[in-house]
């Protein structure tokens, strides 16, 4: 792979990873609501995903979901239904980062590494967007003069790499922005407006369609 290429391949990756979706929103979320630290762990869980998901588009998945409108639509649900549960448990949340300000407020209730992990994880192998987007996009940037494992391994690295870099950057922000929610009503605000657009990107999912719809 040339190093043109791959400087390409960097700037798509960055825009495509600092665009706001469902593993920014969790990014975001997890930050307001267990802290910058714990949030990058959903965020690494995220990164392999991505890491399973481009491999899942190298091994011919993303072909078998733009010829099966029934694989298709069975991904499709399962990832609508997954962002619309992560929304509606947002929203009924009752953490806050009030608790966390606050030495004398019952501790909020803390999340496992393991959960935090999982949920990063799930996020990015139910959105069929990822697997057709890494099957569309993957080809353009490989080049028949190198083995394609190792370029399958340089550009997916490079992808999680940006999309950590990109998770950080936000989580960075909700930290700056921290103290504008240790009102509890400016909280609970927040976790019905993350989890309203957890529930309306899961039903975006929805509309998606493929080439044989």
């Amino acid at each position: 792979m040339h190093l043109s290429t791959w400087l390409l391949f960097c700037g798509v990756t960055l825009v495509v990873a600092f665009t706001p979706g469902p593993a920014v929103l969790l990014a975001v979320s997890n930050a307001i609501s267990v802290g910058p630290r714990r949030a990058m762990i959903s965020s690494l869980g995220n990164a392999c995903g991505l890491f399973l998901v481009s491999a899942a588009a190298m091994g011919g998945l993303g072909v078998v979901l733009n010829t099966s409108a029934t694989a298709f639509m069975v991904l499709k649900v399962a990832g609508a239904g997954y962002l619309v549960y992560l929304g509606i448990r947002q929203w009924r949340s009752r953490t806050s980062v009030f608790a966390e300000l606050q030495p004398s407020a019952t501790p909020a209730p803390s999340r496992s590494a393991r959960r935090l992990f999982g949920h990063g994880v799930t996020v990015a192998l139910t959105n069929p967007k990822g697997i057709l987007f890494f099957s569309a996009l993957f080809p353009q940037f490989l080049t028949h003069d190198a083995p394609i494992l190792t370029q399958f391994a340089v550009l997916t690295t490079t992808f999680a790499a940006g999309s950590v870099l990109a998770h950080g950057s936000y989580v960075l922000l909700a930290r700056l922005l921290k103290k504008q929610f240790a009102n509890p009503k400016r909280a609970q605000l927040f976790n019905r407006v993350s989890g309203g657009a957890f529930v309306l990107l899961g039903l975006s999912l929805l509309r998606l369609r493929n080439k044989t719809a």
